[in-house]
């Protein structure tokens, strides 16, 4: 960002990742980094002791963290008994001694859908157009690497997870489809949850609208910001 504005252009951040958003506008508390030793010794926990017994440590050592994370979710449970680890305190506490938050001035655009009916045969289109276009065989390139397994966050991404379970047999082939865009629709009422906090934002239903006239209500949206404020 700060590259992009010594340059006298504007940055553009883009997309559905909400959380990620809100780390950039709000900060992050003062956490540890990854250890690659520390996260080795709690993989090797995981593979001796499983999942389950990891997370009855996390409520012993951070009952208020455990509370907001499911016991099937590894990733969050190792990082935040790596955190523990590493810093000698809960996660919970090093949260609650303030983020580090950027100074930064933003303009918040949204482009809604708000008939719900209409974005999710959008969603399903979206995944069939995947199928079409050698999903399947993505993934199947991506399991003869050796190096990756369904465990791990990029494998466990909307499509990516169903499609593993289908090429190792657990599903048919209509249930991946199925299961995918279902999950695909979860994903985006949870987006649609983060975007109806935001307050100070201009929204835009673009089903309404052509590209061009979206186009152009971002480009009047970035070059005349006081107006857009007000």
């Amino acid at each position: 960002i700060e590259q992009i504005n010594q340059r006298n252009h504007i940055p553009l951040l883009v997309g559905g990742t909400m959380m990620y958003f809100n780390a950039l506008e709000q900060g992050m508390g003062p956490l540890p980094q990854s250890d690659a030793s520390t996260r080795l010794f709690l993989n090797e926990q995981l593979r001796q002791r499983g999942l389950q017994s990891l997370y009855d440590e996390l409520k012993l050592k951070d009952p208020e963290t455990a509370a907001k994370i499911k016991a099937t979710d590894p990733q969050r449970i190792l990082r935040a008994l790596e955190v523990h680890h590493l810093s000698g305190e809960p996660l919970s506490a090093l949260l609650k001694q303030g983020n580090r938050k950027p100074e930064l001035s933003l303009t918040h655009l949204i482009l809604d859908v708000e008939d719900r009916s209409t974005l999710h045969h959008r969603i399903e289109q979206r995944f069939q157009k995947m199928l079409e276009l050698g999903f399947e065989d993505e993934v199947k390139q991506l399991r003869a690497r050796g190096d990756l397994n369904p465990g791990m966050p990029s494998m466990r991404c909307v499509g990516y997870r169903q499609m593993w379970e289908y090429l190792d047999g657990n599903y048919h082939y209509q249930d991946m489809v199925d299961k995918s865009i279902a999950a695909t629709r979860q994903l985006a009422k949870r987006q649609l949850t983060w975007l109806r906090k935001y307050e100070k934002v201009r929204r835009l239903n673009y089903l309404e609208y052509s590209n061009d006239e979206a186009f152009k209500f971002i480009e009047t949206a970035l070059t005349n910001y006081s107006d857009f404020e007000n």
